[in-house]
């Protein structure tokens, strides 16, 4: 496993971290715990010492299962990294979308990161995570109905009581970085990147390599497109969000998986499976700190720990983005 210092800080994550979204369930058509469970230990075994989650992954579930998971690791050798802002019990803020919860009961989302509720999400959260710090606490989304200054206020204050380490934001463009940036050192912006979603190269990833900023890759696989594993007619469990999502269209996931045969043939000479060809790819483009791979059981996490395994010569990853620039998407 290899170790990279996040931004400007002495706060080290593992180059491939664990994301505990579809540990949760919730958008994931469920989840069993104990599999959860035993996935995170195993990338732990691995040299995953990274662990990122979020309140509103399974309104809880996802953070109490994390907690599980490290009860018995010291507290000092795992990082874990969560969030605040995205409420679902509450309908003050910004109404982002309506969702519906494990157990099939209407919830609405709302983007709220006012002073007193990030006090309260950050106390939950050390309740179900069994700790007493947040090693990163990151705001999951905007929200333009709090001033930045207010928001920024209470990491201040959360980092004077010793419950954060370090303050960082997801799904921030460039100019709400620079904004956020006034009032507290953002160490690090959260965003989706991958082999098939690259928006970010065009001004978030300059400006964060300029400014020091790291760069926490979500959905590298694109949420599984990019295993190869898919194929055109899948069929997603009751409650997965990937089942309206056009990257998951028929003809889509017939011109990935035509792409990822071009491929393949760098994975087959590493030994590597096509989803760690991915991982790989990922966490040696230019400003990307780290990759959050989700795991559903034991397997799942050790091939993704593995992948840290992998060096791609500059020759491949060349191969590879030429084969990119020719894949297109219909995406709508």
């Amino acid at each position: 496993m290899e170790y990279r210092a996040l931004g400007n800080t002495d706060l080290n994550l593992s180059v491939v971290t664990f994301g505990a979204w579809a540990a949760g369930g919730w958008m994931w058509g469920g989840t069993e715990q104990n599999n959860s469970v035993e996935a995170i230990r195993a990338a732990y075994d691995h040299g995953v010492t990274s662990i990122d989650t979020a309140p509103v992954y399974g309104q809880g579930l996802s953070e109490k299962i994390v907690g599980e998971a490290i009860s018995d690791i010291p507290r000092d050798e795992v990082q874990i990294l969560t969030k605040y802002g995205l409420r679902w019990d509450t309908d003050k803020g910004h109404f982002r979308f309506a969702s519906k919860d494990n157990h099939g009961n209407d919830i609405d989302m709302h983007e709220y990161a006012a002073r007193e509720s990030v006090m309260k999400e950050c106390e939950d959260s050390l309740r179900r995570l069994g700790t007493d710090y947040i090693d990163l606490y990151q705001i999951h989304w905007p929200d333009p109905t709090t001033p930045v200054e207010e928001t920024m206020e209470a990491m201040d204050r959360l980092k004077e009581q010793g419950k954060i380490r370090e303050a960082a934001v997801c799904n921030y463009n460039v100019e709400q970085l620079k904004e956020a940036e006034q009032y507290h050192n953002i160490v690090s912006n959260q965003v989706p990147y991958s082999m098939l979603q690259r928006d970010i190269e065009e001004d978030v990833v300059p400006y964060c390599i300029e400014h020091g900023k790291g760069i926490l890759a979500y959905s590298p696989l694109q949420r599984g497109l990019l295993t190869g594993k898919m194929e055109p007619g899948q069929d997603f469990s009751e409650g997965d969000h990937r089942a309206d999502n056009p990257y998951f269209s028929d003809e889509n996931i017939r011109r990935t998986n035509a792409f990822l045969e071009k491929i393949y043939p760098i994975a087959e000479a590493h030994d590597a499976t096509l989803a760690q060809l991915t991982i790989r790819w990922t966490i040696q483009q230019p400003g990307i700190t780290i990759a959050l791979v989700g795991a559903r059981n034991e397997e799942q996490a050790t091939q993704n720990a593995k992948a840290a395994d992998i060096k791609l010569s500059d020759e491949e990853i060349a191969t590879i983005n030429s084969e990119l620039d020719e894949l297109e998407l219909d995406l709508g």
